[in-house]
């Protein structure tokens, strides 16, 4: 397959990528949008995962298949998949889900913005995001906790790598907080611009998995702009209590659970617009696969903090306030402009904590809107 160059000129400059490998064309992976970000211009919006344009169940799990089909024999256990929060947790835990067989003493945790009642195992930076403190905890299931502690193979999984920063933070504050018989490393991405920078900067043996890999350049336009960033980058408990279960991998997860909206039915043909908020992505996205499977029309999103510009890969936004009380913007892309049947709001807070100015902008998009809780 012949891949071919990408090249996008924003407001703030132009972005080319140039393909070195792969399993796809740029183009069905990606667009690009601009950040509302200082330290970064551009955004490269994925297609396929379900974070800021919404895709139906299906694609996303051929997604996950394509890249656990690429991974090495997993030789050492017990083997620890972390997914970095918040664009990253649905992504990381389809992974998990496809390889978990296949692995020894699997377990899969998140990165969190969210502090939970638990044991901090470390934190660390993503330097060039919008929001960048991120914390993980050790399990509350001591089988679980001792896979943790005990991990010989890590694997690492984020939407893309630009410079390998984020996961060299993210594997240095695990060897300091202890993880000290981690053995071998995969990072895993859709999207891979790091070159082999990961290899020179790891301590460790590093394998990656991604389904394309490129070269990209920014040239900045002198005059554009400077953007200026909502303020995002909270990591803190809010006045809203978390009342949703955590089985999928702030805490641990061995089994995904699927116990959302066990009650829910769709007619067949029925358009269904499936939305997660923020982290709580990987719950919902089992309910929009189940009714995808039961032959309703499904396409699954998420509400994200990410501040995005409209144009390019953004043709629509709704801007709101979180659901956990910190009183940050939250944003919906990319359905404003579209029409459902029906839409089925997915929270792990209560019903109460949805921003009215959401549901009623949502109601101008499908007749019936549904909040999905555990309350």
């Amino acid at each position: 397959m012949t891949m071919s160059e990408f090249s996008r000129t924003l407001s703030s400059g132009t972005l080319r990528v140039t393909p070195t490998g792969g399993m796809r064309q740029l183009d069905e992976l990606f667009e690009l949008a601009e950040r509302r970000n200082p330290k970064r211009a551009f955004l490269f919006v994925s297609k396929v995962l379900g974070r800021h344009i919404p895709v139906a169940p299906g694609i996303m799990r051929s997604v996950y298949r394509q890249l656990a089909e690429q991974f090495p024999k997993l030789e050492a256990g017990p083997v620890l998949f972390i997914g970095m929060a918040e664009t990253a947790v649905g992504l990381g835990a389809g992974v998990f889900d496809e390889l978990r067989h296949q692995a020894a003493e699997p377990v899969y945790l998140t990165s969190t913005r969210h502090p939970v009642p638990g044991e901090l195992l470390c934190e660390f930076k993503e330097n060039h995001s919008h929001a960048t403190d991120h914390l993980i905890y050790l399990p509350d299931d001591a089988e679980l906790r001792r896979r943790v502690l005990n991990a010989r193979t890590l694997v690492l999984i984020d939407d893309e790598a630009t410079t390998g920063n984020t996961f060299i933070n993210l594997l240095d504050a695990l060897q300091s907080a202890g993880l000290t018989q981690i053995a071998q490393v995969l990072a895993v991405t859709l999207t891979d611009w790091s070159g082999d920078a990961l290899a020179q900067r790891c301590n460790l043996p590093i394998a990656t998995v991604s389904l394309v890999q490129g070269d990209w350049h920014w040239e900045p336009n002198p005059d554009a702009p400077i953007p200026v960033m909502p303020a995002v980058n909270v990591t803190a408990t809010g006045s809203v209590p978390i009342t949703g279960r955590q089985n999928w991998g702030r805490l641990g997860m061995a089994t995904p659970a699927a116990d959302l909206g066990a009650h829910i039915t769709a007619r067949p043909g029925e358009k269904i617009l499936v939305l997660g908020t923020s982290e709580f992505v990987w719950q919902p996205f089992l309910l929009a696969e189940r009714l995808e499977n039961a032959g309703a029309e499904v396409k699954y999103s998420s509400t994200t903090r990410s501040p995005i510009a409209t144009g390019f890969a953004i043709q629509s936004a709704i801007a709101f306030t979180d659901n956990y009380g910190l009183g940050i913007p939250n944003f919906v892309y990319n359905v404003a402009h579209q029409q459902f049947d029906r839409i089925l709001l997915c929270a792990e807070t209560p019903a109460t904590s949805i921003d009215p100015v959401l549901l009623d902008a949502l109601r101008q998009v499908a007749p019936r809107v549904e909040v999905i809780s555990y309350e």
